[in-house]
């Protein structure tokens, strides 16, 4: 997908975390993990149809992603449970590297998110929980 490798070359060239186009508009940011996806929800942004490029996409991510009816992703690296939501929601999907799940940033175990969001499916469900763990985590 051209668009796709557009946006794979701004992620990469640029040192973002993400980055988000229809084509005419580009998103990018520097924030690492959800924070720049939930800043976008709750800013009210329209994203249907939108492609994005991110560094790595856990299965919170994701369901953010779904949420927010991205028509495909391009990942870094991205969890195995993310690809099956990315499947499940319609989403097309291209990666370097598929893990079995996303490590956290101490390198000692799952991300939080990842574990917080593990069996949960619906991405309206997963961003109110989201939320909620930032919260707790602030």
């Amino acid at each position: 997908m051209i668009k796709l490798e557009r946006l794979r070359d701004m992620l990469i060239s640029g040192n973002y975390t993400c980055v988000i186009s229809d084509g005419t508009e580009y998103i990018t940011s520097r924030e690492r993990g959800v924070k720049p996806l939930i800043a976008l929800i709750d800013g009210g942004r329209r994203l249907d149809g939108f492609y994005a490029a991110d560094k790595v996409v856990g299965k919170a991510a994701a369901l953010l992603y779904a949420y927010m009816k991205i028509e495909a992703l391009y990942a870094c690296v991205l969890s195995e449970k993310a690809l099956a939501v990315c499947k499940a929601h319609g989403i097309g999907v291209e990666y370097d590297v598929l893990a079995k799940s996303i490590i956290n940033r101490k390198g000692d175990g799952i991300c939080p998110m990842e574990t917080l969001t593990e069996n949960v499916c619906e991405p309206s469900i997963a961003l109110d929980m989201i939320k909620l763990k930032l919260q707790e985590m602030a």
